[in-house]
């Protein structure tokens, strides 16, 4: 099964529809999919301050151990958290955003340059998933390959006309320290697993691993009631920092039967646990349903950065993790095998890990 080299129909470019008094068919959710159909919770994520696993002072000992504490509680509870504090200056995630903003507010002709095809994702998209007739999401986005450094192509990443160089430059610093920040939060899994540090990253392949940006626009919508920016799914990669607008409510996570409507912290991470992490941890952390809702009057953008495992080795429980009375729950995949299911079908809530499980008698 290939994903095959082209779009079953033409694209439309969401950001061109959003002018329109009414939504097109085609974004129009089932009923008990939209977002009117709950109601508001107060809740939000966990925050939790990172600075302490920055030190390497002994003094903060304690503290050290609290910040792990509460990272494992939010693993195993909510599968989601916030960091702040996390060590990326404040004035990088600013200007990572300002240059996205731009680029989806250059002329169409422009962006149209860097279309992407179903094969790879990588460039400028409008649709997941290749299903003829399927309902689409409000969105547009751009998929760029940052790891390994053998996918990695300037090419493909979009240059703005005033400075094409500084543009690239800057999307490749924040890649460099995303990168370095998912490797300290990989550690400490690891340790809060009852594992060595390094035994996460090195199931994902150590150094040779997988690492892309999604920078995804949501356009204002006519209609937000009757459709989503992002479709119900869990990730399918192993862990996603999200850089969100602040500004813009947008994303939404699945807890317990309510959707709790996440508040950004200012130049904050959200952290979620990916379906590879919950194979690996034999689903003591588990990867969370969420998705995005879009607003009448504002746009919003956020930049969800992948970090997996490398495409193929196979991903299976920890030994370490798996007891008499806790067996092995997934068998053998690798990533590439798997993330071709979202390829072909686009987001579908948990279906995708939940088809793993190993059959009981």
């Amino acid at each position: 099964m290939n994903c095959p080299q082209d779009w079953p129909e033409p694209i439309v470019r969401v950001q061109s529809l959003s002018d329109n008094g009414v939504i097109p068919d085609r974004y129009i959710k089932p009923p008990t999919e939209r977002p009117g159909s709950d109601h508001p919770t107060h809740a939000n994520i966990p925050i939790i301050d990172f600075q302490a696993l920055l030190s390497s002072n002994d003094g903060d000992d304690d503290l050290r151990a609290a910040t792990l504490a509460k990272i494992s509680e939010a693993c195993r509870d909510w599968g989601f958290f916030q960091i702040v504090n996390h060590g990326v200056s404040p004035e990088l995630l600013d200007r990572t955003q300002k240059v996205w903003r731009e680029f989806f507010h250059l002329p169409m002709e422009m962006k149209q340059a860097y279309a992407n095809s179903p094969k790879t994702y990588e460039g400028y998209g409008s649709r997941l998933g290749v299903e003829k007739g399927a309902i689409l999401d409000w969105s547009d986005y751009y998929f760029l390959h940052f790891l390994p450094l053998c996918l990695k192509d300037y090419n493909k990443w979009p240059a703005l006309p005033d400075s094409p160089d500084y543009g690239r430059e800057v999307i490749d610093e924040y890649g460099k320290e995303v990168v370095k920040l998912c490797g300290r939060l990989m550690k400490v899994l690891s340790l809060n697993l009852g594992l060595e540090e390094d035994f996460l990253q090195n199931k994902f392949g150590g150094q040779d691993i997988g690492a892309c940006l999604r920078v995804n626009f949501y356009p204002k919508c006519p209609q937000p009631d009757l459709t989503l920016g992002l479709s119900s799914h869990s990730d399918p990669g192993g862990m996603t920092l999200l850089l969100c607008d602040e500004h813009v409510a947008g994303l939404q996570v699945r807890k317990d039967d309510s959707w709790i409507t996440v508040k950004p912290a200012p130049h904050a991470f959200i952290v979620n646990i990916g379906d590879q992490i919950q194979v690996l941890s034999n689903a003591m952390y588990k990867s969370v349903e969420h998705r995005v809702i879009v607003n009448p009057a504002r746009e919003r953008l956020s930049l969800a950065f992948f970090y997996n495992p490398k495409s193929d080795i196979p991903i299976e429980p920890a030994k370490e993790l798996v007891t008499p009375d806790r067996p092995a729950l997934y068998p053998p995949k690798t990533f590439d095998e798997y993330r071709l299911y979202i390829r072909l079908r686009g987001p579908k809530g948990k279906s995708q890990v939940d088809s793993l499980k190993c059959p009981r008698g």
